[in-house]
């Protein structure tokens, strides 16, 4: 098993969503307000210069990729901020879907892998999970998938090389996933999941779009019943662990040492 997991257990109950409004606080609004003009003014700058005469088809080639990044963050930001208040205001219905585990990433997975190829980082995709079984699980799959973007998201957004680990096992009627990565946004990372003052934090890390997106993460996670932890990777590195109910369909073939932990500490 992996080492960083054996004492996670104390720390599950605190790292729970408290309920704030986060999307009234004044500083999230604000540095909001910032990071859409930020977006906005590089779109509009690259979108400039890939129109100079003197500009080349390596140049407009470049120029277009950081078009296309600058959207897809900005358009992730949006989204993740109109999805925290919809949950805001109450919006709580639950999706539960049939799932087979060892297809559960076959939709995520080329999605990263797209993502990284338009990304100029030095970034390596690991999947750190392997079922063999045909195992069905019930589970708000939308919710899971959208917490691991967000998780693998801010991964790359903390990690200029090395490697972004994902996976899942499990256990007793629970699915936890991992997002690992070599990265430098730990500290950030383990203020904002375990904050109960947003406010507090982005002064201390001015970083809206972390504090959206793991937000959004917490409450999604806390709707399903779950709970999510942080643990330092290696020297340096985040490893954002969550865990969610997730009942075996009666028709899953299960045996006494099924899910063998496959998190294996790079």
């Amino acid at each position: 098993m992996d080492q960083s997991i054996k004492n996670i257990r104390p720390e599950r109950e605190n790292c729970r969503d408290n309920g704030d409004k986060m999307v009234l606080c004044p500083t999230v609004l604000t540095g909001m307000s910032h990071e859409v003009r930020t977006h906005m003014n590089a779109i509009v700058a690259f979108s400039y210069l890939m129109n100079r005469d003197c500009c080349n088809g390596k140049e407009r080639e470049e120029f277009t990729t950081q078009i296309l990044s600058s959207c897809e963050q900005l358009i992730g930001l949006v989204d993740n901020f109109i999805d925290s208040a919809i949950l805001e205001s109450g919006n709580t219905k639950t999706d539960l879907k049939l799932c087979r585990l060892n297809s559960f990433f076959d939709e995520l997975l080329p999605e990263f892998r797209e993502i990284l190829q338009r990304d100029t980082k030095e970034v390596e995709l690991i999947n750190g999970s392997y079922f063999p079984e045909n195992i069905e699980v019930l589970i708000d799959s939308n919710r899971v998938f959208r917490v691991i973007r967000n998780l693998f998201l801010n991964s790359l957004n903390n990690t200029k090389a090395g490697y972004i680990k994902v996976g899942y096992h499990f256990r007793d009627d629970t699915l936890t996933f991992y997002v690992l990565d070599s990265g430098q946004g730990f500290q950030k990372c383990r203020e904002f999941i375990n904050t109960n003052d947003v406010n507090d934090s982005l002064s201390r890390f001015n970083d809206t779009y972390t504090a959206i997106n793991i937000s959004l993460a917490k409450k999604l996670i806390h709707l399903m019943d779950g709970s999510i932890w942080i643990e330092c990777n290696g020297l340096t590195g985040t490893g954002i662990y969550f865990s969610v109910p997730a009942e075996a369909a009666a028709s899953s073939g299960l045996n006494d040492n099924e899910h063998a932990n496959t998190m294996i500490a790079i």
